[in-house]
Order: structure tokens, then C-alpha cells, then sequence
């Protein structure tokens, strides 16, 4: 039996250490260099010269390129990420501390040509290169701005969307729709990144587009009133959604890439540069910056809610006392942050009082399901003195179950194949909120190990019908929120057995071989961000903390007694938790398959703790 004490001394003292004072784990949420290069380009077009800052995201960024003048997006990504380069070389240009006769810029500008040009990017990278004059708008709005009018009964209308998508789009079809864009005298001239001039078919590659275009068109047609007067509408329809979706700080839902497209936005209608609600919006975006190795990094939110409350279960799970001054302050801060507001889940929803919680330190009024089981986690040991936090938060949890029976992210039943037929690359990751196995997995372990609901209780039995409905043939789930099959196939099998599936189910054995055939020979397992693009696992052919750690805990909960590839497993994590590569930086999380990934510095301790404290409550009490 391997001991695994010193292990969770040393995770629960490094932790000890990183707590700030308000009780809350700020680790950084990284998310590459997209973020670093948007406040570049932003803060040149407010001509806010931010000087010490602009030069320590020029820093930041050159120091992530490749030899080939390449940027990615993860390690083993390839070449290159095309759109990350692209994004890059500009952000240089604009800042004025790179020249284009620059070696390292010669050698990204070589990269880009022989990738497509500006042409081939992601759509995000072409409508900001639209907004800062650098690239044609198309000659018709992705989507007419009309479309924010359709009544709810309309077969796609605004809210058909997920929040995350509103959140995006609203601004993008202000922009699309008056062609805005703005230069300063020191925008650089990218014209040497065209290869074949503005196309039509460089925006949307689509065939089924046109239809669906043509089906919006023929809804705005129904709609009551002079084509002049639903448009103006349409415009301060968009307008007041998102000054109304404005959080304290002054961001736009939290999130960098909405805030920055709604300052643009803003500045089309008419907002002066210096328009309070635009400095508001920029202070909230940098009050968001961090630290990383010695350079500023933009992060794309913050991740205080979610980094505190698994922390806050991870320590009390390793049997750190409840009232240990650690966990109150983590208790108190995530109490304060349960929230009261509605937000767009309740258009879905409407039977329900707010009750959830949100992903970052200012989140108001996006809750979603996934924070929500893990604060419950954390405060699940003082439920007499929490009841109302508590049972408002299962409310919430519970009213959330899509109809099919698992659980998405931030709203219920938001998921149509209609989108498919929309002329953005990924759109199911940025439009959609469909039920998932990591979410549906971690709710139902909740559910079944922190409450007192039976395990015959029809959310749960709904619940586990989807998990297994929806297992893969070679025993796998797929993880949308995380890296990938790994992530998910932890969080199923973890949901099932505390549902009560016994270990010898055909479903948890399968998923159990399906770990162990994929385990490697120092022990651990590791998984590449290409899973998600490939659609099936892609191994990455090194071990790493995080993914070792999912594997491990699945592989606890369905084992009776500590196997071999678990003891090989726990030797893998001991000997690893010091450790420094570009395993413990690679990226554990995705927002969009081959289009954004996050680092969550927070995990390498997190997962580790957990499943060393439940391999030591199973087997080493014994």
C-alpha cells in the first residue's frame, strides 16, 4: 500500500500559502495569446498609451514564438496556429515596438503566406481585423440585425442561442451591420498578408447558409412595422442588451472577447472614446490582468469562484477540519458570491428563483451548473447554519435538467442543429449548450454523495439513463469543458457510482478497461487538445498531473481494492507534483475545439488532492 500523506501535506501547505486575504485562489486563468494581443490592438485604437504594459504583452508574446515564427495554441498543435499568428503579428506592429524588417516578424509574416493569408483565419480574427480597417466586411451581416426582434416562438430566434453566443454576436451585428471600423495613425498596413483580395466566400463557406439566411429574412418580413422603424429598433434592441448584461466592473458578462467587441461596437453608435461606460469596461478588462513568469497576461476572465470552490472541497475531502480558518474564509467568500439576480437562464427557465454561481470573481448574473455543484460541494459540511444558500442552490440545480435528461452549462435546452447551417467555424461550440458528460456526470455525483435525495429520485435516474445513452463504444465519454474523453469519462463514472451503478455494470467496466488500455508505461496518462477536432481520443503521448489525476479518480471510485494501474497511477503523481514542463502548461481546458484553450493553473493541486484523499479514504483506512 502506498502512503500518500506526504503528498497531501504538501498540496494542502502550498495551497495554505496561495489563499488571498478575502478567502478566495486567484490562479491565473490562461488562455494563450489572443487576449494579450486584443488589448494591444484595443488600447492603440482609444490611443490609451499604457506604455509599461504594452511593452510587457510585446514581451510576452514574442517570447511564446517558435522557431519557424509561428504562435500556437498548444504544444503539440503542429506548425502553427494560423489565426494565433496572425493575431500576433498585428498586435506587434500596432504596439510600435516591432518593425516589419523585424527577423522574428519576417519569419511570422513567411508563416501566414504559406498558411492561406489573412483569408484562411477563424472568423473572430476576421471580424476584428474588420473593426480595425485591416479586412472587408462581407457585403451582407452574418446575420441581420432584424434578427434580435424575432418573438421567442420564431424556430430560431436570439435566445435559440447559448448566452455565450448573445454575449459575442450582439456586438459583431451592430458592427456587421453599419461595415464600422476604425483606424489611428498608427495602425499598421497588413495588405501584404492578402493573398486572393476580399471574397464573399472568405467569409462563408456554407452552402446551406444562403437558405438559412433566406428563412431569417423571410421572419423579419413578418414582423410588424416600416422596414426604417424595425431597424432603429433592432439597433437599440442591441444596444440596451448589452448595457444591461453590464457587470459591476463594467465588462460585458465578465468575459474579454464580448467586452472588447461591445467597446467597438459602442464607438459605431457614436460613443465618444472617452464615454464613461467605455473606460468603465476598459478598467474592468484590465483589472483582470495577471501574472505569468514574469509577464503581464491578459486573462480572458477571472476564475476566482471556480478555483475556490473545488479547493474548498478538495481541502475538506483531505480531511482539512471545516472550521480549519482556511475553509471558513473559502466558505464565506463563495457564500457572498451565490447570486441574487436573473439572468438569461430564467427565458428558459422561468419557474425558478436565482440560487447558482458563477465562473469569475464578478459574475452577477451568470450562473452556471458546474460552479454551482462545486460550491455546493464546499459548503455541503455546514448545511444547517447555510440552509437557504443550500436548498436555493438545489433548486436551481435541479429546475436546470434539459429535457433529455443531462445538464449543459449556463442554460437549459439551448441546443439545435440549426446552427450548423451558420457560417461559423465551430458553431456548436459557440452557440449551442447542449447536455454534456462532465456536467451531467459531476451533478449526479453531487446529487448522489452531498444530499439526501433517493438514488431512485427521477433528476437522478434521468440523469444516469443519459450517461448511459450516451457512452462511446470504446467505453469513453466525451468531456465538452475539458481535455477531453479523460475528462468526461471521469466525470461519468464518478456520477454513476454515486448513483448507485455498481462497479460491475457493463458500462463502468468498459469505461474502466478503456482507462487501463490507455494508461502509459511511467503510469500516468496524458491526452491531446486534438481530441476535440479529431472527435476521438488523440493520446499526447506524455503524462500529465491533471489528466493522471481524472484517470486515477475514476479508476478509485469503480475498484474495490488499490489495483496495479492504480498504484502505478499514485507512484506517477507522488514523484510529479514539483515538477516544471510543458506537460504542467499544457492545457486542461477548451471553450472552442481549435480555437481556444485554457491553462487553469489551479489544477495541478486540486485534482491531485482529490484523488489521493479518496484513494487514502478507501484503501488506506482499510
Amino acid at each position: 500500500m502506498i502512503n500518500t500523506s506526504n503528498g497531501i501535506d504538501w498540496l494542502i501547505d502550498r495551497l495554505r500559502t496561495d489563499q488571498t486575504p478575502d478567502g478566495s485562489w486567484n490562479y491565473p486563468f490562461e488562455t494563450g495569446l489572443s487576449t494579450d494581443a486584443y488589448m494591444i490592438i484595443l488600447l492603440r485604437t482609444l490611443e490609451l498609451n499604457d506604455e509599461d504594459l504594452i511593452q510587457g504583452l510585446v514581451a510576452r508574446i514574442f517570447s511564446k514564438q517558435e522557431k519557424n515564427g509561428a504562435w500556437k495554441l498548444f504544444y503539440d498543435e503542429g506548425d502553427g496556429n494560423l489565426s494565433a499568428t496572425v493575431e500576433a503579428y498585428y498586435a506587434l506592429l500596432y504596439s510600435g515596438y516591432a518593425k516589419k524588417d523585424d527577423k522574428r516578424l519576417r519569419a511570422a509574416k513567411r508563416f501566414i503566406l504559406s498558411k492561406g493569408g489573412l483569408e484562411e483565419v477563424s472568423i473572430f480574427t476576421k471580424v476584428m481585423l474588420s473593426l480595425t480597417g485591416q479586412y472587408g466586411w462581407p457585403d451582407f451581416s452574418p446575420l441581420p440585425i432584424e434578427f434580435i426582434l424575432l418573438p421567442h416562438y420564431f424556430p430560431i430566434n436570439f435566445y435559440s442561442f447559448s448566452v455565450f453566443g448573445r454575449a459575442n454576436l450582439t456586438p459583431i451585428i451592430l458592427l456587421a451591420d453599419k461595415k464600422f471600423f476604425i483606424k489611428t495613425e498608427k495602425s499598421p498596413n497588413l495588405s501584404e498578408l492578402h493573398i486572393h483580395r476580399h471574397r464573399d466566400s472568405a467569409w462563408f463557406r456554407s452552402s446551406e447558409y444562403r437558405s438559412l439566411f433566406s428563412f431569417i429574412k423571410d421572419g423579419v418580413k413578418k414582423l410588424m412595422g416600416l422596414p426604417e422603424q424595425l431597424h432603429l429598433l433592432a439597433v437599440e434592441r442591441a444596444k440596451k442588451y448589452m448595457l444591461d448584461h453590464l457587470e459591476p466592473d463594467g465588462t460585458f458578462y465578465s468575459y474579454f472577447s464580448s467586452t472588447f467587441l461591445m467597446i467597438f461596437a459602442l464607438l459605431s453608435q457614436g460613443y465618444k472614446k472617452t464615454n464613461p461606460v467605455i473606460t468603465k469596461a476598459v478598467n474592468g478588462l484590465l483589472a483582470m490582468k495577471c501574472e505569468i513568469n514574469g509577464y503581464p497576461h491578459m486573462q480572458y476572465t477571472t476564475a476566482n469562484v471556480w478555483n475556490t470552490s473545488l479547493i474548498g472541497y478538495a481541502l475538506q475531502t483531505a480531511a482539512v477540519a471545516t472550521d480549519d480558518p482556511m475553509v471558513t474564509k473559502a466558505n464565506h467568500y463563495l457564500l457572498n458570491r451565490q447570486h441574487h439576480k436573473f439572468g438569461d437562464w430564467v427565458i428558459h427557465n422561468s419557474m425558478t428563483l436565482p440560487g447558482g454561481w458563477g465562473f469569475s470573481d464578478v459574475n452577477t448574473m451568470n450562473p452556471d451548473v458546474d460552479d454551482t455543484t462545486a460550491s455546493l460541494r464546499s459548503i455541503s459540511r455546514n448545511i444547517p447554519q447555510e440552509r437557504n444558500a443550500w436548498d436555493r442552490g438545489i433548486d436551481w440545480l435541479l429546475s436546470m435538467q434539459n429535457d433529455d435528461g443531462g445538464w449543459g452549462a449556463f442554460e437549459k435546452n439551448t441546443d439545435t442543429n440549426l446552427f450548423e447551417f451558420l457560417p461559423l467555424e465551430k458553431g456548436e461550440f459557440l452557440l449551442t449548450d447542449p447536455s454534456s458528460a462532465d456536467l451531467t456526470g459531476r451533478t449526479i455525483e453531487f446529487l448522489g454523495n452531498y444530499t439526501n435525495l433517493s438514488r431512485d429520485h427521477k433528476a437522478i435516474k434521468k440523469g444516469v439513463n443519459w450517461l448511459l445513452k450516451n457512452q462511446l463504444k470504446d467505453g469513453s465519454w466525451y468531456g465538452r469543458w475539458g481535455i477531453c474523453y479523460l475528462y468526461g469519462t471521469w466525470g461519468a463514472i464518478t456520477g454513476l457510482m454515486a448513483a448507485g451503478i455498481p462497479a460491475s455494470h457493463s458500462a463502468i467496466q468498459r469505461a474502466a478497461t478503456w482507462l487501463i488500455r490507455i494508461q502509459n508505461e511511467d503510469g500516468g496518462w496524458g491526452e491531446s487538445c486534438h481530441s476535440d477536432s479529431e472527435k476521438a481520443y488523440v493520446p499526447l503521448q506524455s503524462s500529465t498531473i491533471t489528466h493522471t489525476a481524472w484517470a486515477l479518480d475514476a479508476l478509485i471510485a469503480a475498484s474495490e481494492k488499490p489495483t496495479p494501474p492504480i498504484q502505478k497511477g499514485i507512484t506517477y503523481l507522488l514523484s510529479s507534483l514539483e515538477k516544471e514542463d510543458w506537460t504542467t502548461a499544457y492545457p486542461m481546458g477548451q471553450g472552442m475545439a481549435g480555437g481556444f484553450y485554457i491553462h487553469y493553473h489551479s489544477y495541478r493541486y486540486i485534482f491531485p488532492l482529490i484523488a489521493f484523499s479518496h484513494y487514502r479514504n478507501k484503501f488506506e483506512s482499510k
